[in-house]
């Protein structure tokens, strides 16, 4: 995720310099024809493009409300995350006790215990963040030069699944859980199996059991949402018709313009011939600036509907991930240079 204070004009214009000098390449070859050609007579009325440029308007803004629609759910999921993770570091700390036991349990296995269920939930987030950074076949905003060239990539694309997930699980959990196609959910189910294991023993009472399974539900709710977004694209017929109808209009639009600049540069020609005669090119500049506006509100539709993908416009899971981290093995009173820091920003940019 952006998030520098502003997104500036710079960075915008360099992140649509490919298509900026497509679009002035084709208003150039337009005017220039018209110029050396005389082909003035060659022109669309301005009433069909108007239509055109309206159905387009409607589309891109469509596409944006809804990609918008997605951004924001998928961060209110994560939001949940949060709240859901924390609850759940504390739950398990202070539910975990000799309280129910029919015979006393050491303090240290006790402590042992709570570090293992923190770990193994750590180790979710982890296998989870993993999951929704899997590039699926209709994600292709990453592979597009501008957004390849900064040379960033999520700290997903930098290490395995198998690595990040070591130092929290065990031998025998670590090849449970790569064993399975759903590694998050199987974290899940190993996290549920040890609750009920704890209860039996009288580590955790009947009720915190009950609190601690609603919150393991809860997991498995939110987990199943963001898969939802991750696995459901923007519908291709919008998203595709929406690019063509936008191009559409584009190509047309230099048939009405430079008519137009042509016409006044005739009345202009009345007074001041010299002026009158060039002030065709002046479309140019024109052209450019209204095509590059309708292309680069489609583009930034085109690149926000796929949240997860790992580019700089995405929700920030791997930091948002490594922020609850931090806060549970606080919890747990772990010396603060043995915890993880945070992964750093790169380029303005969070993932």
């Amino acid at each position: 995720m952006y998030t520098g204070k502003v997104y500036r004009l710079f960075d915008m214009a360099r992140w649509t310099r490919f298509e900026t000098l497509l679009l002035i390449f084709i208003i150039i070859i337009w005017v220039s024809a018209y110029y050396f050609l005389d082909l003035d007579w060659f022109k669309i009325p301005w009433t069909p493009l108007a239509l055109i440029g309206t159905a387009v308007a409607f589309v891109i803004g469509f596409q944006n409300n809804a990609v918008y629609g997605r951004i924001w759910e998928a961060r209110k999921i994560w939001g949940g995350i949060v709240n859901t993770s924390r609850t759940f570091g504390v739950y398990v700390k202070d539910m975990l006790s000799n309280e129910h036991t029919k015979e006393n349990v050491p303090q240290e296995v006790i402590d042992k215990e709570v570090k293992a269920i923190t770990y193994r939930h750590i180790a979710w987030m982890t296998a989870l963040r993993h999951a929704m950074r899997q590039q699926k076949k209709w994600e292709t905003t990453s592979n597009h030069k501008t957004n390849r060239e900064w040379g960033i990539k999520p700290p997903e694309k930098e290490t395995t699944l198998e690595e990040d997930l070591k130092p929290y699980l065990s031998t025998t959990d670590l090849d449970y859980v790569l064993s399975k196609n759903n590694h998050q959910t199987a974290l899940l189910y190993l996290q549920s199996n040890h609750i009920k294991s704890l209860k039996d023993q009288g580590v955790i009472w009947e009720f915190s059991f009950l609190e601690l399974e609603g919150l393991i539900k809860e997991l498995f709710t939110l987990q199943g949402q963001t898969e939802r977004i991750k696995n459901f694209p923007y519908p291709r017929q919008y998203a595709t018709l929406n690019h063509y109808f936008m191009w559409l209009l584009l190509l047309l639009l230099p048939m009405a313009i430079v008519p137009q600049f042509i016409e006044i540069g005739k009345e202009i020609s009345e007074n001041h011939p010299f002026f009158g005669s060039i002030f065709i090119w002046f479309s140019i500049p024109i052209y450019t600036a209204v095509a590059w506006m309708f292309h680069t509100m489609e583009r930034i539709g085109r690149t926000g509907e796929n949240p997860f993908e790992g580019t700089s416009n995405d929700v920030p899971i791997s930091t948002i991930s490594r922020g609850i981290e931090i806060d549970l093995r606080q919890n747990l009173g772990e010396d603060k240079n043995q915890i993880p820091v945070q992964f750093p920003e790169n380029h303005g940019v969070q993932f």
